[in-house]
């Protein structure tokens, strides 16, 4: 089962067949083990990693730190799941440090990401404090390198 969704995870595109002969398993069971793991939601979803920049579509994210004050028994469960209703958050995580949430955003510009940061993440109740990183450029998202390698521009040395 690990080594089918490893194969997935890198190519979602395969199909029963080219992973059943990846694997050396009859392509029936290859089928039933992927409809299973869908059914139980091992398999949340089938998604495409895509460079928007090189689409032509300009997009800002930011990375926000975030301190909140968790609730009586929900813990950090009651605001994670406020925070992440908001169509601007594209990842929220429980971090370990200094910060207790980690929120990923997206927006057409740097003025939308800090409008969602004043406007509706900072005023919730339970935050008690943000901390905005905005991200420059990425290089490298869900495994993916988004551009392509530098050729070696040095001159090749005889001996």
């Amino acid at each position: 089962m690990k080594k089918i969704l490893r194969i997935l995870e890198k190519d979602a595109r395969l199909s029963a067949k080219e992973i059943s002969s990846i694997t050396n398993q009859p392509e029936e069971a290859i089928k039933n083990k992927i409809e299973e793991m869908e059914k139980k939601q091992v398999i949340r979803k089938y998604k495409t990693v895509i460079n928007w920049e090189l689409a032509g579509k300009k997009e800002v994210y930011a990375m926000i730190d975030v301190n909140v004050v968790p609730e009586r028994d929900r813990g950090y469960d009651a605001v994670a799941e406020r925070i992440m209703r908001f169509p601007e958050v594209r990842t929220l995580y429980l971090i370990s440090g200094k910060y207790d949430l980690s929120v990923l955003v997206r927006g057409k510009d740097y003025k939308e990401v800090a409008f969602f940061v004043s406007d509706k993440l900072a005023p919730l109740d339970q935050v008690t404090g943000t901390n905005t990183h905005f991200m420059l450029k990425r290089y490298k998202e869900d495994g993916d390198v988004l551009f392509g390698e530098e050729a070696n521009k040095r001159l090749a040395i005889s001996p």
